[in-house]
């Protein structure tokens, strides 16, 4: 194992997106259609996408800022508490009246998850929110979006940023075309990147091969792509090629935030100035640091931690 370069020298990075209390509830297997079954325990953790991305590049030195949201309930201040212990400016981040946004996770002993979100507090960062943080957006090296909040959001955060773009469309929510094309690099796992295929190019036959899928997005336009495959690593493809990058074995506890990880020390390492490719060679270590451990920002790795590497 080996640890890594810190990337507080890189440009600012701007994450906006989603902030949630995960319900983590931990099971034997996932329950069958109609199936009940008892669960061994159950916590509440910080979580939503944004969030998780926020905290995973800052605990890799990276200077970033939150564009988001949280209610007015008693949960709210379980969702910044890691936040603020990372560094994270939350100047932008504000309070409205109604729930924060909650996460149901459901994690079984192999360490696949299932997860069903509630907006929340979520579902109030459209334009209009966005636009009111305009100028920190716009001072961005990079720009981190998820799917997790509106569309508006996304489009309206994508049209301010002046930097670069990153986009982790997950969930896949329909989002205007050219704010898709405009992602430098869009990260997408296997099953949204066939979602994502459809919104560029509907009607087309989706391909079942990962390099396939990742070719036929750049050939829409798609400025670079990051497909994300778990345990087997990533594809990442830009004007200079498309390069598979193994992950290394570990042993997996929970899978979940293990892909907001990856986005997090991706984007940490574009805004530091390294290639996609080393971007990606570090995000799947920082991916498989995280899985793990239970839950998703307490699991991420921070300057002091040692990585896993990929076999030989």
């Amino acid at each position: 194992m080996s640890s890594f370069t810190p990337t507080a020298d890189g440009g600012p990075i701007v994450v906006v997106g989603s902030i949630n209390v995960d319900q983590v509830m931990v099971v034997e297997r996932h329950p069958a259609p109609g199936e009940t079954l008892i669960a061994r325990s159950m916590e509440f953790l910080p979580g939503g996408k944004g969030a998780n991305q926020a905290v995973a590049a800052a605990r890799l030195g990276a200077h970033v800022s939150l564009v988001g949201a949280t209610g007015r309930d008693a949960v709210a201040a379980l969702t910044i508490e890691l936040l603020e212990r990372a560094g994270v400016d939350l100047s932008a981040v504000s309070a409205i009246d109604g729930p924060t946004g909650l996460a149901l996770v459901t994690v079984a002993d192999d360490g696949e998850n299932t997860i069903v979100v509630v907006p929340g507090a979520n579902a109030a960062v459209g334009e209009s929110v966005v636009v009111g943080a305009a100028e920190l957006i716009a001072q961005a090296a990079v720009v981190v979006l998820q799917g997790e909040i509106p569309a508006a959001g996304i489009e309206a955060a994508a049209r301010l940023a002046t930097g670069r773009v990153v986009l982790n469309l997950a969930p896949v929510i329909t989002v205007d075309p050219a704010t898709i094309r405009r992602a430098d690099p869009l990260v997408v796992n296997e099953h949204e990147a066939a979602l994502v295929l459809a919104l560029l190019d509907p009607g087309t036959d989706i391909p079942r091969a990962d390099a396939e899928l990742v070719s036929r997005l750049r050939a829409t336009g798609v400025t670079s792509v990051v497909l994300t495959r778990g345990e087997q690593g990533a594809i990442c493809s830009d004007s200079l090629g498309t390069t598979t990058v193994p992950s290394p074995r570990v042993a997996a506890v929970d899978s979940s935030g293990a892909g907001d990880a990856f986005v997090g020390a991706l984007s940490g390492r574009l805004a530091a100035g390294s290639s996609l490719v080393d971007a990606v060679r570090l995000a799947v270590r920082v991916g498989a640091f995280a899985v793990r451990t239970l839950g998703t920002q307490q699991s991420y790795p921070g300057l002091d931690d040692d990585l896993p590497e990929v076999e030989k």
